[in-house]
């Protein structure tokens, strides 16, 4: 059976074109190429001019390069975002998106930076989350520098970079240092159970494109590592399994509804809601992973919404 009945009509013939991967380091390498190359095609991103920059990074760690994206009209102390790029945090580069982002930046008026975070499996847990807050706390102490409103600060992600994005707003709740405007997760890949046995919940209408079982949980060894499961850090690897969620800020997630992604989003919704963490989810029929990339009606819907509530929430 396949689900391909099922996708949005204008995206039918386009999803089996997506860059695939297998678990050998070749194919993690080509995948990472195609991912690369065929964003930055679909997001126009190769003529789009931004500023990169080196900013410190954990202790003891190398460097982080980041991209910024600055309105080009917006006047005064800017809220600015904080992004995180996708690729299952096994491949992918903020440069993909550039085309996207400086859209983003001039829809929003908002100061975009985005965060070349470290890859797994050459750097497992938690090397690209702590780079990605590490660019979190240099954009605070920086804020006056940059003409950010230090108090307008949101984070935002999609697919493996959504994770880090929900997983930096933890550490931010829980170190104290930066306190996060909004999060802003598309996609975002948040339980390392999905596609594996023990997995809480497994559609098989879900996760036949794009994004797969195996990709998942090929993906999720690779970052995971050697991370034990009674380790206190554990809901930072995998935020589905932090136990508590409240003193988050204002939450909107975007999925679809034959995303691998699907269920573990919306069940981190629902525990949002209980956790008094004002959240707003959107699940989009006939919308697979990675749905928003593909020239059509529904990904100009998106991302009219996603900008809509970016707007609102800063």
């Amino acid at each position: 059976m396949t689900t391909l009945g099922l996708v949005d009509m204008e995206q039918r013939d386009r999803v089996a074109l997506f860059p695939s991967f297998g678990p050998g380091q070749g194919d993690l390498v080509a995948f990472r190429r195609d991912l690369v190359e065929g964003t930055t095609a679909l997001l126009k991103s190769g003529s789009v001019d931004y500023e990169a920059r080196m900013i410190p990074g954990p202790d003891g760690a190398p460097d982080v390069r980041v991209i910024m994206f600055r309105p080009p009209t917006a006047k005064g102390a800017l809220p600015a975002i904080l992004y995180v790029h996708g690729g299952g945090m096994i491949a992918g580069t903020p440069d993909m998106q550039a085309g996207m982002l400086d859209r983003l930046a001039s829809q929003t008026d908002a100061l975009i930076i985005s965060v070349d975070y470290r890859l797994a499996p050459e750097t497992p847990f938690p090397g690209g989350l702590e780079d990605v807050y590490a660019a979190l706390v240099w954009l605070q102490d920086q804020a006056a520098i940059l003409g950010v409103d230090p108090d307008r600060i949101t984070v935002m992600g999609d697919s493996g970079g959504g994770c880090l994005a929900a997983a930096t707003a933890l550490l931010a709740r829980d170190r104290g240092k930066v306190r996060l405007r909004a999060q802003v997760l598309i996609y975002p890949m948040l339980d390392l159970r999905t596609g594996g046995a023990d997995a809480p919940a497994d559609d098989p209408m879900t996760g036949e494109f794009v994004w797969t079982r195996a990709q998942n949980q090929h993906a999720w060894s690779a970052v995971r590592g050697e991370l034990a499961a009674d380790d206190p850090r554990f809901g930072y690897l995998s935020p589905a399994f932090m136990r508590d969620l409240s003193g988050l800020p204002a939450t909107f997630i975007v999925t679809g509804a034959l995303d691998l992604f699907r269920d573990e989003d919306v069940a981190f919704a629902h525990r949002l809601w209980q956790a008094a963490v004002p959240t707003d989810l959107v699940v989009y029929a006939n919308a697979v992973h990675g749905f928003d990339l593909l020239p059509s009606a529904l990904a100009e819907r998106v991302r009219h919404d996603v900008v809509k509530n970016v707007r609102r929430l800063l």
